[in-house]
């Protein structure tokens, strides 16, 4: 399987920085995680709610035309259904035996994501009923992808 991560923004503190490319580099073994970061859109200091629809509406336009034409979606979402690890690990497997070998993760901006993103998907992940950062949620994307593939292998994760 090759993963794809499509987010918005760069990663803005060393910690997160540090862990997602430790991760990503614990991946290349494992066919490795493609990060597209887009930019951030340009708004205000003091943003109107009519400001932030439209900045969101935007983003989601641009991240779903990064994704891969032929990629299974996943977009992380406050909305979106929790998994274990061993049930994304099973998702994966079962999606590599349907013949699917590219799965785009898409994470929003700040704002959130559209309605129009949500509906284009094919599935909605949350990690949890907490809010995390965007930033955050792609450092703990990059784990779980880890995890997943050592999950699939039956390869010890914890040494």
């Amino acid at each position: 399987m090759r993963f794809t991560i499509i987010c918005i923004g760069k990663l803005k503190d060393a910690y997160l920085r540090d862990g997602v490319a430790e991760f990503v580099k614990r991946m290349r073994p494992y066919g490795g995680i493609t990060i597209t970061e887009l930019n951030e859109s340009k708004i205000g200091d003091k943003p109107s709610d009519s400001d932030r629809k439209q900045v969101v509406l935007e983003e989601g336009q641009r991240l779903l035309k990064a994704v891969p034409k032929s990629a299974y979606t996943v977009l992380l979402d406050v909305y979106g259904k929790t998994m274990s690890s061993e049930q994304l690990a099973a998702t994966v497997a079962q999606l590599e035996v349907d013949g699917i070998s590219d799965m785009a993760f898409i994470i929003g901006g700040a704002f959130g994501v559209s309605d129009e993103l949500r509906g284009a998907v094919n599935r909605k992940l949350s990690f949890s009923p907490m809010t995390f950062t965007h930033q955050m949620v792609r450092l703990l994307l990059v784990e779980q992808i880890y995890r997943t593939a050592k999950i699939n292998r039956n390869e010890p994760y914890h040494w």
